[in-house]
């Protein structure tokens, strides 16, 4: 059934790029307006559904790469960074082109698929594309940190060790206290790129918002928007968290209900208006009564981390590691 699916969606991004070229207008509305609205809530149930099934983790795993290497440790810190970068840098370029302009959306969509092929000829699975540089692969972490849904890992079995230490699909909680530097005060995951991301996402999300469509020459103020949003809501998290003393394990469940609770706020609307439908607003309760539910389970599951704790590793350590060190 996965298998399937995997084909199915990879088909359909085909067919995406397509429309894109030739239908650019709609296939535009159902991207922005039906298929992206419904990621984030996917991701609260389990990032993995999306994950078993993304068209670019199917590229990024046909290579036969047995023999790739492992990410390091030093390459999972500046391999995030640059996945944070990438998002930073793509989604308000929305606003200049991709929102109008089907023609370099596709460009952009090619452009990404080649590469995350590529680069699962030199690591392992999933290591050199989707556990490292892909742009989604913070607000998955984020999102996904407590899921509601259990859902197995489809595609590395048995795993492969293509990252040494905090992979999502082992471990969502894990993958995110790894990512935050396995402690829990302001002082640890402020030097952390996950932890910078997570406090700056929800001024993020709201700058986009605040922003219109405009020509590229525009381009000063639309970046200059949305990233003084992310930088205000960066720097207000970190002094409230340090004021109040707000764990780690309480301040990043808070977070992710707060950028994805902002989202379906301005989104749930959007997407009803642009096809002519009623019932916006109550689409949009519905969606931050659901976002308001996870955040009551994960701050639940929260508790039970708050205890000091050695860092835990992010999957088995297998007897025999002859391409690299065993993960810690």
């Amino acid at each position: 059934m996965w298998t399937g699916a995997q084909w199915l969606v990879l088909l359909a991004t085909v067919a995406l790029i397509v429309g894109l070229f030739m239908q650019p207008d709609r296939t535009l509305d159902i991207l922005w307006f039906v298929l992206i609205p419904v990621l984030p809530a996917t991701f609260l149930m389990n990032a993995g559904l999306w994950r078993g099934i993304c068209p670019l983790a199917t590229l990024n795993t046909l290579a036969p790469n047995e023999r790739g290497a492992t990410l390091s440790r030093a390459w999972i810190t500046w391999s995030a960074a640059i996945g944070i970068a990438l998002l930073f840098i793509l989604v308000p370029a929305r606003h200049l082109l991709f929102n109008t302009s089907g023609f370099w959306l596709a460009i952009v969509i090619a452009a990404v698929a080649v590469l995350a092929f590529v680069m699962g000829f030199f690591v392992r699975e999933k290591g050199g594309f989707c556990n490292s540089i892909c742009p989604v692969l913070p607000v998955e972490k984020l999102y996904g940190q407590s899921p509601l849904v259990a859902v197995r890992n489809p595609r590395c079995v048995p795993c492969t060790l293509c990252t040494s230490r905090g992979c999502l699909d082992l471990d969502p909680s894990i993958s995110v206290r790894t990512a935050v530097g396995n402690g829990s005060g302001v002082r640890e995951w402020i030097r952390t790129p996950f932890g910078v991301f997570a406090a700056a996402f929800p001024g993020f999300v709201f700058g986009y918002f605040q922003v219109a469509d405009v020509p590229i020459t525009e381009w000063m103020t639309v970046y200059g928007t949305i990233l003084a949003w992310a930088l205000g809501s960066l720097a207000g998290f970190a002094l409230l968290a340090a004021i109040l003393r707000i764990s780690t394990f309480r301040l990043m469940p808070f977070l992710g209900a707060l950028a994805v609770g902002v989202y379906y706020w301005y989104a749930a609307p959007a997407s009803m208006d642009n096809f002519g439908l009623p019932g916006g607003e109550i689409l949009k309760w519905a969606l931050l009564a659901f976002v308001a539910f996870w955040l009551v389970r994960a701050l639940q599951r929260a508790r039970g981390q708050e205890a000091p704790q050695r860092p835990v590793a992010a999957h088995p350590v297998a007897p025999r590691f002859p391409l690299g060190s065993p993960p810690r």
